[in-house]
This record gives C-alpha cells, structure tokens and sequence, in this order.
C-alpha cells in the first residue's frame, strides 16, 4: 500500500462487515463478576466504570500484564493501569481485583477465575468487557475455559468510524479485525476456543483483505 495509514472505499467496506461480524449483539446485564480484558485500548476500563457505576457488577478484575504492542504505553501492565483508571473514574479499589500475569485471552479468563475464586466471589455469570472487535472470541474463548457460566459480552459502545478515527490509523485497526478473525477461525482446532460460523461473505472479505496486505496482526507461522 503507497500510504500505510489509509485504506481504499471497497476495503472498508469489507472491514466494516467483519467489525459487525465481531459484534455479538448481547445487551448488558447484572452479572456475578466481570472481567475487562487487558489490551491497548484503555476505553475498556472506562466502560467497565460506567457498568460498575449502572449497577450491573459488584466486582471488576482486570486483568493483563505486557505485550510487545502494549508495554510503550503501559509500562507497568495492562491491569495495572486500567485499575488505576477505574479508580479514577469512581470505581473503589476494594471492587477491584488485579491480576497481572495473563498474556492471551484464555489466560485472562482462566486467572481470572481463579483470582475470583481466591477472592471468594461465587460467579454463575460472568460480564467479558473487552475492545469492540474482540467481543466474539472473547465469547469463544469462554465458553472453551468456562463454560459453567453464562457469558455477556460487552463492549464501548463505539461505531467503525469512530474506532477508527479513535486508533488514527485505518491500516492498523484493519490489520487487527483480520488478525482477531484468523484467530476466530483458527483456534478451535488448537483446542483456544469453541467453533464459530463464519457467512461466507465474511470469509471472502477477509481473504480480500488478507490478499491487500492487511496481516501485521495475524499468527505467527509455525515452522
């Protein structure tokens, strides 16, 4: 691509209908427990503040610790950072539950769990608050480590364009709406997450976009 940062009409038109395919369409609900999955994208905590705040959860855990993509910007962890958040945005510290190991999405949920269980909070349902584009492997992944429990998905509730005029860079947020579903494809066989349908127009959309160069987010190769 001449320009990294800007993608064509007909390739955004493909990265919306994979954004919308991301989405899962729960609604927000009261919940045992919730926990915001740790990323770049800091506006997770924020809306885990504002549900803590509606009254839909009386625990939040948060949790992650460093990534290559997020170490610049959270050098103490992504959980760290986004309990400090919270905090800062009215959320009590003794709501607040820090777990700084996990590296990947299973991890989240399954230290979590047992971070929840060391805290004694019983959960039959669990709120999974996690960046827009994220909520359907989130909901995978759960239902894989956790399927005791009921799943809500739920997310800042922003559009594709806002998104992307929030990230600032239209081959970026791209790049990750393919890498997430690579990942929604493909980890099912490696035992990650449970199978999910792809509609075809999906699946073409993703080959057009894998084909336009849009993959700086996707697996790495396996020798």
């Amino acid at each position: 691509m001449t320009d990294k940062h800007r993608a064509t009409d007909d390739q955004l038109a493909d990265a919306l209908l994979i954004w919308d395919y991301h989405q899962v369409g729960h609604q927000p609900q009261p919940c045992s427990a919730a926990i915001g999955l740790g990323s770049h994208d800091l506006g997770v905590a924020a809306f885990a503040s504002e549900l803590y705040h509606a009254g839909l959860i009386p625990v939040l855990v948060f949790s992650g610790g460093n990534s290559p993509t997020t170490k610049a910007r959270f050098p103490r962890g992504e959980a760290v950072h986004f309990a400090e958040h919270a905090i800062e945005l009215g959320v009590p510290a003794d709501a607040i539950i820090i777990e700084p190991r996990a590296a990947n999405t299973g991890q989240n949920i399954t230290y979590s769990r047992t971070a929840l269980t060391d805290a004694g909070v019983e959960v039959s349902s669990l709120l999974l608050i996690s960046k827009p584009y994220m909520q359907r492997r989130s909901l995978a992944t759960a239902r894989k480590v956790w399927p005791q429990v009921d799943v809500v998905c739920a997310s800042e509730p922003l559009s594709f364009e806002d998104y992307l005029k929030s990230i600032g860079d239209e081959k970026l947020v791209i790049d990750m709406l393919v890498g997430d579903l690579q990942r929604i494809i493909e980890y099912p066989t490696l035992g990650f997450a449970t199978a999910q349908d792809v509609p075809a127009d999906v699946q073409a959309a993703y080959q057009r976009l894998l084909a336009a160069g849009f993959d700086s987010r996707l697996l790495p190769q396996q020798p």
